[in-house]
Protein backbone atom coordinates (compact mmCIF):
# COMPACT_ATOMS: atom_id res chain seq x y z
CA UNK A 1 0.00 0.00 0.00
CA UNK A 2 0.89 3.50 -0.99
CA UNK A 3 2.83 5.85 1.85
CA UNK A 4 0.85 9.13 1.85
CA UNK A 5 1.91 10.99 5.38
CA UNK A 6 5.13 9.79 6.73
CA UNK A 7 3.64 9.63 10.76
CA UNK A 8 5.57 10.88 13.51
CA UNK A 9 6.60 7.67 15.96
CA UNK A 10 5.96 9.25 19.82
CA UNK A 11 8.09 7.08 22.61
CA UNK A 12 6.30 7.77 25.85
CA UNK A 13 7.93 10.64 27.49
CA UNK A 14 9.49 10.57 30.79
CA UNK A 15 7.17 13.12 32.22
CA UNK A 16 3.23 11.53 31.96
CA UNK A 17 0.31 13.69 32.62
CA UNK A 18 -2.38 12.25 35.03
CA UNK A 19 -6.08 13.24 35.05
CA UNK A 20 -5.93 14.71 38.71
CA UNK A 21 -2.55 16.59 38.34
CA UNK A 22 -2.21 20.32 39.27
CA UNK A 23 -0.80 21.36 35.55
CA UNK A 24 0.24 25.16 35.04
CA UNK A 25 0.51 25.53 31.53
CA UNK A 26 2.81 28.61 29.74
CA UNK A 27 3.48 29.77 26.72
CA UNK A 28 2.12 30.60 22.98
CA UNK A 29 -1.26 30.28 21.20
CA UNK A 30 -0.56 26.65 21.08
CA UNK A 31 -0.83 26.72 24.62
CA UNK A 32 -3.58 28.47 25.52
CA UNK A 33 -5.29 25.73 22.92
CA UNK A 34 -3.90 23.11 25.11
CA UNK A 35 -5.00 24.22 28.05
CA UNK A 36 -8.39 25.18 27.00
CA UNK A 37 -8.47 21.20 26.33
CA UNK A 38 -7.61 20.18 29.66
CA UNK A 39 -10.02 22.44 30.80
CA UNK A 40 -12.87 21.09 28.96
CA UNK A 41 -11.69 17.64 30.32
CA UNK A 42 -12.30 19.38 33.90
CA UNK A 43 -8.32 18.78 34.59
CA UNK A 44 -6.78 21.47 37.34
CA UNK A 45 -4.81 23.84 35.03
CA UNK A 46 -3.67 26.99 35.27
CA UNK A 47 -3.04 28.86 32.16
CA UNK A 48 -1.33 31.72 30.90
CA UNK A 49 -2.40 33.60 34.02
CA UNK A 50 -0.38 37.15 32.45
CA UNK A 51 -1.90 36.21 28.83
CA UNK A 52 -0.24 34.61 26.16
CA UNK A 53 3.52 34.70 26.07
CA UNK A 54 5.52 33.68 22.90
CA UNK A 55 9.57 33.90 23.62
CA UNK A 56 11.17 32.23 26.83
CA UNK A 57 12.54 34.95 28.26
CA UNK A 58 8.67 36.39 28.78
CA UNK A 59 8.00 32.59 30.44
CA UNK A 60 10.98 32.87 32.24
CA UNK A 61 10.19 36.79 33.83
CA UNK A 62 6.67 34.87 34.35
CA UNK A 63 7.84 31.98 36.61
CA UNK A 64 10.19 34.32 38.61
CA UNK A 65 6.89 36.68 39.53
CA UNK A 66 4.96 33.54 40.42
CA UNK A 67 8.09 33.00 42.81
CA UNK A 68 8.47 35.99 44.16
CA UNK A 69 4.79 37.04 43.96
CA UNK A 70 5.69 40.74 44.00
CA UNK A 71 2.71 42.67 43.18
CA UNK A 72 2.31 44.55 40.13
CA UNK A 73 2.55 48.57 40.93
CA UNK A 74 1.60 51.73 39.44
CA UNK A 75 5.33 51.84 38.01
CA UNK A 76 4.86 49.06 35.81
CA UNK A 77 1.50 50.64 34.33
CA UNK A 78 1.80 51.71 30.83
CA UNK A 79 -0.72 53.47 28.30
CA UNK A 80 -1.15 51.80 25.33
CA UNK A 81 -0.31 53.26 21.72
CA UNK A 82 -2.82 53.73 18.77
CA UNK A 83 -5.36 55.66 20.52
CA UNK A 84 -6.27 52.54 22.07
CA UNK A 85 -6.78 54.78 25.89
CA UNK A 86 -6.44 51.80 27.58
CA UNK A 87 -3.64 50.85 30.51
CA UNK A 88 -1.43 47.97 30.29
CA UNK A 89 2.26 46.63 31.22
CA UNK A 90 5.02 45.13 29.16
CA UNK A 91 4.01 41.92 31.46
CA UNK A 92 1.04 41.21 30.27
CA UNK A 93 -1.28 40.29 26.90
CA UNK A 94 -3.08 43.01 26.08
CA UNK A 95 -6.53 40.74 26.89
CA UNK A 96 -5.90 42.48 30.43
CA UNK A 97 -5.54 46.26 29.52
CA UNK A 98 -8.36 48.36 31.68
CA UNK A 99 -9.14 52.19 31.88
CA UNK A 100 -7.31 53.21 34.77
CA UNK A 101 -4.31 52.15 36.57
CA UNK A 102 -6.26 51.12 39.74
CA UNK A 103 -8.59 48.69 37.55
CA UNK A 104 -5.77 47.18 35.66
CA UNK A 105 -3.55 46.76 39.03
CA UNK A 106 -6.77 45.05 40.41
CA UNK A 107 -7.12 42.81 37.58
CA UNK A 108 -3.39 41.88 37.39
CA UNK A 109 -2.78 41.42 40.77
CA UNK A 110 -5.91 39.37 41.44
CA UNK A 111 -4.49 37.05 38.95
CA UNK A 112 -1.06 36.92 40.38
CA UNK A 113 -2.11 35.96 43.51
CA UNK A 114 -4.07 33.27 42.11
CA UNK A 115 -1.33 31.94 39.93
CA UNK A 116 0.97 31.93 42.69
CA UNK A 117 -0.58 30.24 44.88
CA UNK A 118 -1.53 27.82 42.23
CA UNK A 119 1.74 27.36 41.12
CA UNK A 120 3.17 26.67 44.66
CA UNK A 121 1.11 23.66 44.45
CA UNK A 122 1.40 22.19 41.29
CA UNK A 123 3.07 19.20 40.41
CA UNK A 124 3.75 19.06 36.23
CA UNK A 125 3.74 21.85 33.74
CA UNK A 126 3.83 22.59 29.85
CA UNK A 127 5.84 25.20 28.42
CA UNK A 128 4.97 26.06 24.82
CA UNK A 129 7.88 27.86 22.82
CA UNK A 130 6.95 30.21 20.43
CA UNK A 131 9.98 32.56 18.75
CA UNK A 132 13.20 33.95 19.73
CA UNK A 133 12.43 37.07 18.73
CA UNK A 134 11.77 39.65 21.36
CA UNK A 135 11.42 42.84 21.61
CA UNK A 136 13.42 44.69 24.05
CA UNK A 137 12.37 47.72 25.24
CA UNK A 138 14.99 50.21 25.19
CA UNK A 139 13.89 53.07 27.83
CA UNK A 140 12.95 50.09 30.74
CA UNK A 141 16.01 48.17 29.26
CA UNK A 142 14.04 44.75 29.36
CA UNK A 143 12.22 42.29 26.61
CA UNK A 144 8.78 42.75 26.86
CA UNK A 145 5.55 40.19 26.53
CA UNK A 146 3.59 42.65 24.45
CA UNK A 147 4.86 45.98 22.63
CA UNK A 148 1.20 47.29 23.82
CA UNK A 149 0.87 49.02 20.16
CA UNK A 150 3.06 51.98 21.48
CA UNK A 151 5.29 53.69 18.85
CA UNK A 152 7.97 51.23 17.40
CA UNK A 153 10.78 53.43 18.21
CA UNK A 154 10.60 52.18 21.64
CA UNK A 155 11.93 48.84 21.19
CA UNK A 156 15.05 47.15 19.62
CA UNK A 157 13.85 43.50 17.98
CA UNK A 158 16.73 41.11 18.92
CA UNK A 159 17.21 37.41 18.70
CA UNK A 160 17.78 34.96 21.66
CA UNK A 161 20.92 33.04 21.01
CA UNK A 162 21.01 29.24 21.43
CA UNK A 163 23.14 29.23 24.36
CA UNK A 164 20.97 32.24 26.28
CA UNK A 165 17.71 30.63 25.41
CA UNK A 166 19.12 26.77 26.67
CA UNK A 167 20.15 29.02 30.23
CA UNK A 168 16.75 30.42 30.08
CA UNK A 169 14.98 26.94 29.81
CA UNK A 170 16.95 25.91 32.68
CA UNK A 171 16.14 28.40 34.80
CA UNK A 172 12.73 27.49 33.59
CA UNK A 173 13.08 23.97 34.66
CA UNK A 174 14.15 24.91 37.86
CA UNK A 175 15.21 22.31 40.69
CA UNK A 176 13.18 19.43 39.51
CA UNK A 177 10.27 20.09 42.25
CA UNK A 178 7.73 19.84 39.35
CA UNK A 179 7.82 17.71 36.09
CA UNK A 180 8.15 19.47 32.56
CA UNK A 181 6.81 19.14 29.02
CA UNK A 182 8.44 21.15 26.46
CA UNK A 183 6.73 21.41 23.30
CA UNK A 184 7.53 24.04 20.28
CA UNK A 185 4.78 25.82 18.44
CA UNK A 186 3.75 24.74 15.26
CA UNK A 187 2.34 28.48 14.67
CA UNK A 188 4.57 29.89 11.97
CA UNK A 189 5.59 33.29 12.80
CA UNK A 190 5.66 34.80 9.39
CA UNK A 191 6.27 38.92 10.49
CA UNK A 192 9.93 37.65 11.06
CA UNK A 193 10.47 36.17 7.64
CA UNK A 194 10.56 32.65 6.13
CA UNK A 195 14.09 32.52 7.01
CA UNK A 196 13.90 33.97 9.98
CA UNK A 197 11.32 31.61 11.41
CA UNK A 198 12.80 28.52 10.66
CA UNK A 199 16.45 29.82 12.29
CA UNK A 200 14.16 30.63 15.62
CA UNK A 201 12.11 26.96 15.52
CA UNK A 202 15.50 25.31 15.04
CA UNK A 203 17.23 27.25 17.77
CA UNK A 204 14.09 26.01 20.42
CA UNK A 205 14.05 22.38 19.38
CA UNK A 206 18.23 22.85 20.17
CA UNK A 207 17.54 24.48 23.39
CA UNK A 208 14.58 22.12 24.61
CA UNK A 209 16.54 19.18 23.15
CA UNK A 210 19.29 20.10 25.71
CA UNK A 211 17.32 20.73 28.80
CA UNK A 212 15.33 17.53 28.08
CA UNK A 213 18.94 15.29 27.79
CA UNK A 214 20.24 17.15 31.32
CA UNK A 215 17.39 16.43 33.36
CA UNK A 216 15.50 12.97 33.55
CA UNK A 217 12.41 15.16 34.85
CA UNK A 218 11.98 17.22 31.46
CA UNK A 219 10.68 15.92 28.66
CA UNK A 220 9.93 17.48 25.17
CA UNK A 221 6.92 16.56 23.11
CA UNK A 222 6.88 16.95 18.75
CA UNK A 223 3.78 19.36 18.44
CA UNK A 224 5.90 21.16 15.69
CA UNK A 225 7.13 17.67 14.18
CA UNK A 226 3.69 16.52 13.81
CA UNK A 227 2.45 19.93 11.81
CA UNK A 228 5.53 20.08 9.82
CA UNK A 229 5.57 16.02 9.09
CA UNK A 230 2.73 14.53 9.34
CA UNK A 231 0.50 17.26 8.52
CA UNK A 232 2.11 18.74 5.53
CA UNK A 233 -0.80 20.18 3.63
CA UNK A 234 -2.40 23.62 4.27
CA UNK A 235 -6.10 22.12 4.79
CA UNK A 236 -4.47 21.66 8.21
CA UNK A 237 -4.63 25.37 8.76
CA UNK A 238 -6.47 28.16 9.32
CA UNK A 239 -7.23 30.87 7.20
CA UNK A 240 -4.14 32.71 7.69
CA UNK A 241 -2.30 29.34 6.30
CA UNK A 242 -0.48 30.37 9.96
CA UNK A 243 -1.90 28.93 12.52
CA UNK A 244 -3.52 25.10 12.96
CA UNK A 245 -6.87 24.33 12.06
CA UNK A 246 -9.28 23.41 14.99
CA UNK A 247 -8.92 19.58 13.28
CA UNK A 248 -4.90 19.95 13.79
CA UNK A 249 -5.55 20.79 17.33
CA UNK A 250 -7.90 18.15 18.09
CA UNK A 251 -5.52 16.01 16.19
CA UNK A 252 -2.02 16.91 18.35
CA UNK A 253 -4.43 17.08 21.70
CA UNK A 254 -5.25 13.28 20.66
CA UNK A 255 -1.37 12.59 20.19
CA UNK A 256 -0.39 13.71 23.59
CA UNK A 257 -3.15 12.27 25.98
CA UNK A 258 -1.95 9.06 24.08
CA UNK A 259 1.58 9.46 24.69
CA UNK A 260 1.53 10.89 27.88
CA UNK A 261 -1.47 9.25 29.74
CA UNK A 262 -2.31 5.91 31.68
CA UNK A 263 -4.85 3.74 29.62
CA UNK A 264 -7.49 4.44 32.28
CA UNK A 265 -6.82 8.00 33.03
CA UNK A 266 -6.77 8.43 28.59
CA UNK A 267 -10.17 6.27 29.11
CA UNK A 268 -11.64 8.63 31.94
CA UNK A 269 -10.50 11.66 30.04
CA UNK A 270 -12.32 10.28 26.94
CA UNK A 271 -15.31 9.93 29.14
CA UNK A 272 -15.34 13.54 30.65
CA UNK A 273 -14.88 14.88 27.21
CA UNK A 274 -17.99 13.00 25.81
CA UNK A 275 -19.98 14.86 28.72
CA UNK A 276 -18.42 18.42 28.12
CA UNK A 277 -19.72 18.31 24.46
CA UNK A 278 -22.81 16.75 25.24
CA UNK A 279 -23.44 19.68 27.58
CA UNK A 280 -23.07 21.74 24.75
CA UNK A 281 -25.92 20.67 22.94
CA UNK A 282 -29.38 22.27 24.17
CA UNK A 283 -32.73 20.37 24.26
CA UNK A 284 -34.93 20.98 21.69
CA UNK A 285 -38.20 22.12 23.84
CA UNK A 286 -41.48 21.35 21.45
CA UNK A 287 -44.17 23.50 22.05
Amino acid sequence: MMKLQTPVDIETGKVRIGIRDKIMVLGSCFADNVGLKMQEAGMDVCVNPFGTLYNPASIADTIRRMISGQPFTKDECRMMGSGAGMVCSFSHHTSFARKTEEEFLENANAALSQACGFFRNCDKMIVTLGTVWCYRHIEDDRIVSNCLKRDAREFERVKLSMARTARMLKEIAGDGSRQIIFTVSPIRHMRDGAHENQLSKATLLLAADDVCRENSFCSYFPAYEIVMDELRDYRFYAEDMLHPSQQTVDYIWERFCESTMSASDLSELREAERLYRRSLHRPILMR
